[in-house]
């Protein structure tokens, strides 16, 4: 058997790689493929490596003017049976394409969008589609027309997976087309998309609705687009509506602020009430950018009765997509319809059964502040707030705690001592360590936000109470809130109330307290004063170091050589 020369061996085993049915395999030996070719050097990578070469490779094989021995392996690929196989082969030639000269272009790449939108197999006439865009713009008048011509027949063609695939990328195709052919040619193929008996092509067309929309000039686009956007949201299948639902404000910027109040808003309604849950889920994550689009009064008339409605759906879904951006209305609708019609749909969510939609409300609070202000919104929700502080779902509890220090900063000082303080005291015992770990967080972010003094007063007493927890994880807790806060508080009152609770708990009888106590005082260091360090804390971790725990003498040690080094 003859031997195969060294530098080729590696092409040997990547086309076998390369024919393994094995899609896995044949994906990592795809991405295996620039190294080789940086080894076999231009030349050889042109002669040798050419028919496996995908569209990143043209600096390889001595720049654009090569680019089109690249086309004929990848147009072999855009036949092939695996989806995303054919979709990366797309892609490199979309990638080719915009690389090449036009002359090069019209000589190669025309003839191959030609051959494959002639191609027997569907799998060739799917991927053409999706290079007319390409090429047409370099391509003479005559070719031109051709190329109209033929992606108006993949429009009609009688495999619905080639119909998808032009409803899918006409919008990119008309972007290259001129304006006078737009009307002539580009609406008619949309129109018979848009009438097409799968639902599968017709949803696709509703991308292509806001797509021709930013291209045709606005009495056009209310012509042509305008009345399929209305059919569209009474389609008898869900997922066109589904979509008209998803696309709906991006079609209203294509037909304009005018059509959007007299011809759209009913539309939409319909789709705030539709009978499909996932319909009025994508309606309802779209109510507030709606809305921006109308005059607050149709606004407040129209949608609001729907988003009312939608608060106590049946579908937990459509009131999380509802919470997750109901707040963004208050600003739209101003302070008093905020305060008569919103804030009793936010509190029935505050209460919803379902934790995301109260944590989507929660995250959202600041929007409602800005218009009506820090007395109407403690009035109104800070009970509900307390009450979720409490809330069995501890993400929900986590939420309110990221939230305390923003509710703080606008509540005040005094009001958040009576109502919030205990509140945050009481999170350094929960159950759950990522409560635990986030009230910790949250005392050094208020104490910032109060500054030392006040967070002396209010913070480091209850803290020193809490050290002394019969649970040694509480105990914990309170060591790492006590690192947190050291450096807001700084050097004095750290040394006077705070290394004193840390060096009785380097007595501790659980080890895992000890090495916590080691690296608190290690983070310590750089805050204290040196004397401090020498007199106290040394002597505390000397004592650590000889524990009989090997843990608590690893991080003893630790702390020592940071003692020296500093």
């Amino acid at each position: 058997m003859a031997m195969i020369d060294e530098p080729l061996y590696p092409i040997a085993i990547l086309i076998d790689e390369l024919k393994n049915e094995d899609i896995q395999l044949r994906l990592n030996s795809i991405r295996r493929l620039s190294t080789i070719a940086r080894a076999l050097g231009e030349e050889r990578t042109r002669k040798e490596l050419i028919l496996f070469l995908l569209g990143v490779f043209i600096p390889y094989i001595g720049g654009v003017e090569y680019a089109h021995v690249l086309l004929p392996p990848l147009e072999t690929l855009c036949t092939v049976e695996e989806t995303c196989v054919r979709e990366k082969a797309v892609e490199s030639l979309c990638r080719i394409g915009t690389q090449m000269k036009e002359s090069d272009l019209v000589d190669w790449f025309v003839p191959l969008v030609k051959r494959l939108a002639a191609g027997e197999w569907f799998t060739a006439r799917v991927s053409s589609c999706g290079l007319f865009h390409i090429v047409y713009s370099s391509a003479p008048d005559l070719v031109k027309t051709e190329l109209r011509s033929i992606y108006g027949q993949l429009c009609q063609d009688d495999m619905p997976m080639v119909r998808r695939s032009a409803a899918s990328n006409l919008g990119k195709f008309a972007s290259t087309v001129e304006q006078g052919h737009l009307k002539a040619d580009i609406i008619p193929m949309f129109e018979d998309l848009t009438k097409d008996d799968q639902d599968s092509v017709r949803l696709l067309a509703v991308e292509g609705c806001a797509a021709l929309g930013k291209l045709l000039e606005s009495q056009d686009c209310i012509t042509h687009i305008l009345p399929v956007i209305i059919s569209f949201s009474q389609d008898k299948s869900w997922r066109v509506r589904y979509m008209v639902a998803n696309q709906l404000y991006e079609l209203c910027e294509a037909v304009g602020p005018e059509s959007t109040r007299t011809d759209l808003m009913p539309a939409y309604v319909r789709l705030l009430r539709d009978n499909e849950a996932e319909v009025r889920i994508a309606a309802a994550g779209k109510v507030t950018k709606f809305c921006r689009i109308l005059e607050p009064q149709l606004a407040i008339q129209h949608i609001l009765p729907c988003v009312k409605e939608l608060s106590s759906d049946s579908s937990q879904h459509v009131r999380s997509a509802l919470a997750s951006v109901i707040m963004g209305m208050a600003p739209v609708l101003g302070k008093d319809a905020t305060i008569e019609q919103l804030l009793p749909i936010f509190l029935s969510l505050l209460k919803d059964e379902f934790p995301d939609v109260r944590l989507n409300i929660i995250s959202k609070l600041d929007q409602v502040n800005q218009v009506i202000g820090v007395d109407l919104l403690s009035q109104s929700l800070l009970p509900a707030i307390v009450e979720l502080a409490e809330d069995r779902h501890w993400r929900v509890r986590l939420a309110i705690i990221e939230y305390i220090p923003l509710l703080a900063s606008q509540l005040g000082v005094g009001f958040f001592n009576d109502e919030l303080g205990t509140l945050c005291m009481h999170w350094l015992e929960d159950k759950v360590y990522s409560i635990r770990d986030a009230a910790a967080n949250n005392l050094k972010r208020l104490a910032e936000e109060f500054g030392p003094d006040w967070a002396l007063q209010h913070i480091i007493p209850q803290i020193m109470e809490k050290i002394n927890n019969l649970h040694y994880l509480y105990r914990m807790t309170i060591l790492h809130a006590i690192s947190l806060l050291a450096p807001v508080m700084g050097s004095e009152i750290t040394c006077q109330k705070l290394l004193p609770v840390i060096i009785t708990a380097s007595k501790d009888r659980v080890p895992n307290i000890k090495f916590n106590v080691a690296k608190v005082l290690q983070s310590l260091i750089p805050i204290l004063q040196q004397p401090v360090v020498e007199q106290t804390v040394r002597p505390a971790l000397v004592e650590l170091s000889e524990d009989p725990d090997v843990d608590v003498r690893y991080f003893a040690s630790q702390a020592l050589h940071a003692c020296d080094t500093s």
